[in-house]
């Protein structure tokens, strides 16, 4: 997962927190929107489509919890990941130790979110596992990658001051998002086509109520 700096923000877990430890998956559930996120951890709503079922494929062939070495690089699959500093656990779907230096990466299947949308997701979510690495090893997390399989080819990732300080502004607001006692509104936009929680969601329900009270 992502590496943030030693930022720490107001409402994130500490170690002495008793809070529920967040899953590193939530934080791109919520960068890409926090309807989603907020129905899936405080309704507990999950719907599969074509697109999560192969993205669970294609896990599947990385989700392999052993470790093997290949051209001089130990290779962890599925490595669990945690920090108590931040309250997040999850797993990696793989971690590259290079010279003893953890190099997570992230499998993507394909583009199924807004290209910029889906690129920002899976940076933060990279950058927590880089975060959680850098508290469990005590080393500098510098780089990640993330791998598309439709594409076969790897995207480096540096995890930049920048990019650490968004990831913990989006662990800071997917914290106050699970505080609040209603859901945020939809986004009734390009986001809801592919998403497998569009029949639970009902994004448009709301615009089209709303018609009919003006037409009344």
């Amino acid at each position: 997962m992502d590496g943030e700096d030693e930022l720490l923000t107001e409402g994130l877990a500490d170690p002495g927190s008793s809070q529920e430890p967040l899953p590193i998956s939530a934080l791109a559930q919520y960068t890409y929107c926090p309807r989603r996120a907020a129905l899936i951890l405080l309704e507990g709503e999950w719907e599969d489509n074509e697109y999560t079922l192969r993205g669970a494929r294609a896990h599947e062939s990385v989700d392999l919890p052993e470790g093997l070495l290949r051209e001089g690089v130990w290779v962890e699959r599925a490595l669990p990941l945690w920090s108590e500093r931040l309250g997040l656990s999850g797993r990696a779907d793989v971690v590259e130790f290079v010279e003893g230096v953890p190099y997570p990466v992230e499998y993507k299947v394909g583009r199924r979110w807004p290209r910029e949308l889906a690129r920002r997701a899976a940076e933060v979510q990279l950058c927590a596992q880089a975060l959680c690495l850098e508290e469990m090893f005590d080393l500098s997390v510098p780089v990640g990658a993330i791998f598309s399989r439709t594409e076969g080819r790897r995207r480096e990732v540096a995890f930049t001051p920048e990019l650490r300080a968004a990831t913990l502004a989006t662990l800071e607001a997917l914290r106050a998002l699970l505080g609040q006692e209603r859901l945020p509104p939809p986004a009734a936009d390009a986001r809801c086509k592919h998403c497998s929680l569009l029949a639970v969601c009902m994004p448009h329900l709301p615009q089209a109520l709303k018609g009919l009270e003006n037409g009344l």
